[in-house]
């Protein structure tokens, strides 16, 4: 049995058609926020309940992956989410877990901003140029610009390495391109990247 699954439209295979795959577009969108949230107002959330800070988003972690557990248990699919994921882990589930892994291992807004925005922005962006049946190169091409450019502001924001910015734009864009039959390419966009980040770190010392 190949690892590889075909392409398809993710508009036939959304439950809820056009509007479901636009709300699942929309949640991928929003994923930029986290970052936001977590430095702005995770302590202060985490103080509130009692706990620190990695573990507040450990728990989170957690807790999504019972109820997927749970989702899966019993078969459903939601409004949004690809009908194949009645059987198998969905992306959102796959998404907190590369963010949590993200923030728990490089909590720092010079690695944690760019990878967040590159999954939140990149991938969408990725998937509706397929949707229009552009050429591979100029998929790869049009998102490797963006993710580049989502690091480039973090350079000018957080301090972000310039020379980090330029390995990891194409290495976003190469995670997003595997079509994985049970891995999501919402993990594969953060935890190769992130596992190159922290790989890099040594030199950059950006957390030091």
């Amino acid at each position: 049995m190949s690892g590889q699954v075909e392409m398809t439209n993710p508009v036939d295979t959304s439950v809820g058609g056009m509007r479901g795959h636009l709300l699942r577009r929309g949640v991928h969108l929003s994923m930029i926020g986290i970052p936001y949230l977590y430095f702005a107002h995770g302590e202060s959330v985490a103080d509130t309940v009692g706990v620190s800070l990695p573990q507040l988003v450990a728990g989170v972690v957690l807790a999504a992956l019972l109820l997927e557990g749970l989702r899966l248990k019993l078969g459903l699919t939601v409004f949004g989410q690809r009908d194949y994921e009645a059987n198998q882990v969905s992306a959102l589930a796959w998404g907190a877990v590369g963010v949590g892994f993200v923030l728990l291992l490089v909590p720092h807004e010079a690695y944690a901003w760019p990878l967040i925005a590159s999954l939140a922005l990149g991938d969408p962006l990725m998937g509706e140029l397929r949707r229009k049946d552009m050429a591979d190169r100029q998929v790869m091409v049009y998102s490797t610009l963006l993710i580049l450019a989502i690091w480039l502001v973090s350079m000018t924001q957080f301090g972000t390495p310039v020379w980090m910015a330029f390995i990891l734009a194409p290495v976003c864009m190469i995670a997003e391109w595997p079509r994985l039959t049970y891995i999501d390419d919402n993990a594969t966009m953060l935890l190769i990247p992130l596992a190159l980040v922290l790989l890099l770190e040594p030199f950059a010392l950006v957390m030091a």
